[in-house]
């Protein structure tokens, strides 16, 4: 018999691993709940119609597709074939597979708008937190199978939505102790004008792709890919001199109007960053407006987030998002605005494990174990055990008849401050004894007195 492995990019996750991820999100889901967020679920997997086509290029590339059952029916025989040549030639084929895993939660929840948009009451805002899957490689902080926390709202195009999930971000950010992220934000328009200056902005997908992977190949290799998707020179140098505005947001806007000010999509979106920041000017949020953030996705159309971990941390992106106003459009239901958020749990929770961020006492044994000393006394420790459940005290009882030795030792080793232990003696005199492994102290307490005992 083989060794047994997990498939690559998954994860098994012991206690204490779980418990730590509930510790994040529990801290996001308290954060989306005081925002008036709503809690919502979709499907693990989608209609292939559902997601194809939504995520650029680039995107669909990853989407992991599900085999059709039935493919050994002898009727579908010939049907089969000829879609696995399709498949072969890089395409779908729905004799395959019809349909997939979804790859994040934006797109089933606009799949959920436009199939519920008569009962919903707008602006309408929900949070979700499930696995999503990408045939991606694994490396660190890129996984296959991995959890998205997401709040989006939709039915309004007010930029106090995005003002709104700024201050989101800083807080839970904020309450998990990671002081040092880094949000970057930019404007789709603006990303749009320059595909006007370069003459074209049928060009917008070409350059947006290859300028999102700035920071992973650097300027040189961008102007490379640039060029061999036909991209002219000239336009290149419009790129260049765009991908080179740095400095304060105020700076960063002044050396953007001078460039695409006088294009009208350049115009917009130097005026919604104007107004986005308006509503932040009172409010502890720190950012940085990035115009090489392009979040390489097609479906955004306004403002775009993306959180950096901290610079101690080599991890990237821990959280993105942004506004995309026509996306339930792409179901048959249009003027549907919307505006969204991410949180990438698994990698936050690489960063607080590497910046040791978990509170000490996440670890949260049972405060008492009550030890076995046979079936008679076992009787009545097991009713004392569940009178101390009922009063919400975390404890447990060994399960077999064992020496103090062997009960001890697994109480040190689970962490577990107190044992109780009632033999043959205390039976007699209906009492119990309890130890607390820190101190080394005992006492013997009635029934009644150890039912009502408060422990330190």
């Amino acid at each position: 018999m083989s060794k047994p492995s997990l498939p690559a990019g998954t994860r098994d996750f012991g206690p204490d691993v779980v418990r730590k991820r509930n510790h994040i999100l529990d801290t996001i889901r308290s954060a989306f709940q005081r925002y008036g967020y709503q809690p919502l679920e979709t499907p693990a997997f989608e209609n292939m119609e559902t997601l194809m086509g939504k995520y650029g290029e680039e995107g669909d590339k990853l989407i992991f597709k599900i085999l059709n059952n039935g493919l050994d029916n002898p009727e579908k025989e010939a049907k089969v074939r000829a879609g696995f040549e399709t498949v072969l030639q890089g395409k779908s084929s729905t004799d395959i597979t019809e349909r997939a895993l979804k790859y994040d939660l934006t797109i089933p929840f606009a799949r959920y708008v436009a199939m519920n948009h008569g009962q919903l009451t707008f602006p309408f805002k929900r949070y979700q937190i499930q696995p999503v899957w990408r045939a991606d490689r694994p490396q660190k902080g890129r996984y296959r199978e991995f959890y998205q926390c997401d709040a989006d709202v939709v039915g309004s195009r007010s930029l106090l939505y995005e003002a709104e999930l700024a201050c989101l971000y800083h807080e839970v950010f904020t309450n998990l102790g990671l002081t040092g992220y880094t949000l970057l934000v930019n404007h789709r328009s603006l990303l749009l004008a320059l595909a006007d200056r370069c003459g074209n902005q049928d060009w917008l997908v070409p350059i947006t792709v290859a300028i999102d992977k700035l920071d992973k190949i650097g300027l040189e290799k961008v102007k490379t890919e640039l060029t061999q998707k036909q991209i002219p020179s000239a336009a290149i140098e419009q790129i260049e001199k765009y991908l080179s505005v740095e400095g304060t947001a105020d700076s960063v806007l002044e050396q953007l109007n001078a460039l695409l000010g006088e294009i009208p999509e350049g115009a917009a979106g130097i005026g919604a960053l104007r107004e986005w920041m308006g509503y932040l000017a009172d409010q502890p949020v720190s950012f940085r407006i990035d115009p090489t953030l392009a979040r390489g996705l097609n479906y955004y159309t306004g403002m775009i987030f993306e959180v950096k971990a901290p610079a101690t941390v080599s991890m990237g992106s821990i959280g993105g998002g942004g506004r995309y106003d026509d996306l339930t459009g792409l179901f048959g239901v249009s003027d549907v605005p919307g505006v969204g958020i991410s949180f990438g749990v698994d990698r936050i929770y690489d960063v607080m494990e590497a910046l040791e961020l978990f509170p000490s006492d996440i670890a949260q044994p049972p405060r008492i174990l009550f030890f076995n000393l046979g079936i008679t006394e076992g009787k009545v420790t097991f009713g004392l055990l569940q009178e101390l459940r009922k009063k919400g005290i975390a404890a447990d009882m060994y399960p077999e008849s064992a020496k103090f030795d062997k009960q001890f030792k697994y109480a040190e080793k689970r962490g577990i401050t107190y044992v109780a232990i009632l033999g043959e003696s205390e039976l007699k005199t209906q009492t119990i004894q309890l130890k607390n492994l820190s101190t080394g102290t005992q006492s013997t307490l009635s029934h009644t007195d150890f039912l009502n005992i408060e422990l330190s």
